[in-house]
């Protein structure tokens, strides 16, 4: 099945940042799981997927993240589905850690012979070209940033199927991630939180899509 330019076109004029959803209408399993595939098929620098999808079904969790993140409290609770996105701490990403040579054993199945030069060469970028192992902080951004690429297929694969989303970065991040652990979300020494996002179908119909100008954001380097 081929899908044609402007049907893609169109997926992108449908998506926008959704305001209010509404509470009645409820995503099928088969499509939120379809959406959540396109998430696991994303791609990663390196491949190494350094991310986690929580979908967040509890009642509980749905009102910390209401009366917490200032960007969800409109969402959380009348959208279908919501999801934190978490990537994994630095010293996991780490190249002599247990789970870039996980990855690249079980995962990649790349042979033992050919294991470690990989090793060095990840050891190498991580160090030298990005600089990463030296800042924590630029490691936890690099890896948000792959985060963003599963998160932006899953907006448009949404779209794609007539379902709407916002993607949510408004809320005290180091608050809602301490309250995350607290609740038992998931082990801080492994994980962070990185971004949410809400999907659902939209009470009201959206303004019309506005952009910059193709020419204003393109320049052709010859």
């Amino acid at each position: 099945m081929t899908i044609s330019k402007q049907q893609i076109l169109d997926a992108y004029y449908f998506r926008h940042a959704c305001k209010q959803y509404d509470p009645s209408k409820k995503i099928s399993d088969e499509d939120f799981r379809f959406i959540l595939e396109t998430a696991r098929l994303s791609p990663s620098s390196f491949g190494f997927e350094p991310w986690k999808f929580l979908v967040i079904e509890n009642q509980h969790i749905k009102e910390l993240i209401r009366d917490n993140a200032w960007g969800a409290k409109d969402k959380v609770m009348d959208c279908s589905h919501f999801v934190v996105i978490l990537v994994r701490q630095p010293q996991t990403l780490l190249a002599d850690g247990d789970y870039v040579p996980h990855m690249m054993r079980d995962v990649h199945h790349i042979p033992e012979e050919a294991l470690k030069m990989r090793q060095n060469f990840y050891r190498t970028f991580t160090e030298s070209d990005f600089g990463l192992t030296q800042d924590p902080v630029a490691f936890y951004n690099w890896a948000c940033r792959q985060s963003y690429i599963a998160l932006g297929n899953m907006l448009t694969s949404a779209a794609m199927i007539g379902i709407d989303s916002t993607p949510i970065e408004g809320f005290p991040l180091e608050k809602m991630n301490d309250l995350f652990v607290a609740e038992g979300l998931y082990n801080a020494e492994e994980y962070k939180l990185s971004v949410m996002a809400a999907f659902g179908y939209r009470l009201n119909e959206s303004r019309e899509k506005t952009r910059q100008a193709f020419d204003d954001v393109v320049e052709w380097v010859k």
